[in-house]
């Protein structure tokens, strides 16, 4: 089997815990270059990972790089501008999320991929780990009925990181969109995807750059950004054209104990799937059998979502199939996240 070619953009913390160490440990791809901004950020990880060139910027490593494939691991506001670049070059994508700063810049996205016809594939390793792979088929195999209800919450007392996450022009928002958008990707996700109507939000900014002695913060590589715009909590509920509703609550910083659950529920089972006390999901399903409620608690063998979730873009990127994790997914989910934000600023309930 011939290798695929892989160009990193971006050579920051997610490229370098997540995506380099997932490639490593295959045997059918090869990291032709990686380009950052800080060039010698980009040439220590090339060191690091015996990658052959190192650039400065994505648009001299895309037009001078033999490759198959990039991916996009810089920060939010450079998703377009590198994506349209790749698309523009005939080479495939693999997208961090969240697919970009706002709607504009997605749909630029979008036009781009369409015209290109290159593979596109959101980056959402929530999707990957067995235990919500489980609770997904039970839904679409009907084994949950239909379904009506989710609620999602992934709040952290103390966890606002340093760097540019806080700075909107970079990033987009706060926690809605750095880490919100993994819980409820993931609670639409196992709800079936259906289509958002309206949503009604709210956000603090009440905490701030808080001095807490006793925690540990995030650092971005980028650290000495020090713009401080980000909110520090929300919630709020979305409504969708089946009649389902999906409540949410995220936080960077909030005066409640730190929880990562999501919880869905149809006509025939519901489930539950809780992360609080460690990286993967525990899941439970409430049922009925034999006329009886019944809980139980499928066991599953460890596996790591990135590495899973790349493995799925390289055999789709070989096979031609079209990702599930879709350009369409990721453009729905930021015009979701983005009401949030509308809905929030209006203070009035936003419809799509």
């Amino acid at each position: 089997m011939d290798k695929l070619r892989i160009a990193i953009a971006g050579a920051g913390n997610i490229a370098q815990n997540a995506h380099l160490p997932a490639y490593a440990k295959r045997d059918d791809v090869e990291i032709v270059a990686i380009c950052d901004l800080n060039l010698e950020r980009a040439q220590g990880a090339a060191d690091k990972f015996g990658i052959p060139k190192a650039y400065g910027n994505a648009r001299d490593m895309i037009r001078e790089t033999e490759c198959d494939a990039i991916d996009i691991c810089v920060w939010n506001r450079a998703h377009m501008e590198v994506a349209v670049l790749a698309a523009e070059a005939g080479r495939h994508i693999l997208c961090e999320k969240p697919m970009a700063l706002n709607v504009q810049h997605a749909l630029a996205m979008r036009d781009a991929v369409k015209k290109s016809g290159v593979t596109f594939m959101m980056a959402m390793p929530r999707r990957f780990f067995p235990e919500v792979q489980f609770v997904e088929k039970m839904v679409r195999e009907g084994k949950m009925g239909n379904m009506f209800y989710a609620r999602t919450s992934m709040l952290r007392r103390r966890g606002t990181p340093l760097g540019w996450f806080t700075d909107t022009a970079k990033s987009g928002g706060g926690p809605v969109i750095d880490i919100g958008v993994h819980a409820i990707d993931c609670a639409w996700f196992l709800l079936g995807r259906p289509k958002p109507v309206r949503v009604s939000a709210s956000t603090s900014y009440a905490i701030g750059d808080y001095q807490t002695k006793g925690v540990s913060r995030w650092v971005a590589l980028d650290s000495d950004v020090t713009a401080f715009d980000t909110e520090d909590s929300t919630t709020g509920v979305f409504h969708f054209e089946n009649g389902a509703s999906l409540s949410f609550d995220v936080s960077w910083a909030i005066n409640l104990e730190d929880a990562d659950t999501t919880v869905v529920s149809g006509s025939l089972a519901g489930a539950k799937l809780d992360c609080t006390d460690g990286f993967r999901p525990k899941v439970s399903i409430y049922a009925e059998s034999e006329g009886y409620l019944t809980d139980n608690t499928p066991k599953f063998l460890a596996t790591d979502p990135f590495e899973e979730e790349i493995d799925y873009f390289l055999r789709c990127v070989r096979s031609g199939e079209a990702p599930d994790a879709s350009l369409q997914d990721g453009l729905t989910m930021i015009r979701m996240l983005m009401g949030i934000y509308q809905s929030a600023k209006e203070g009035r309930e936003v419809t799509f």
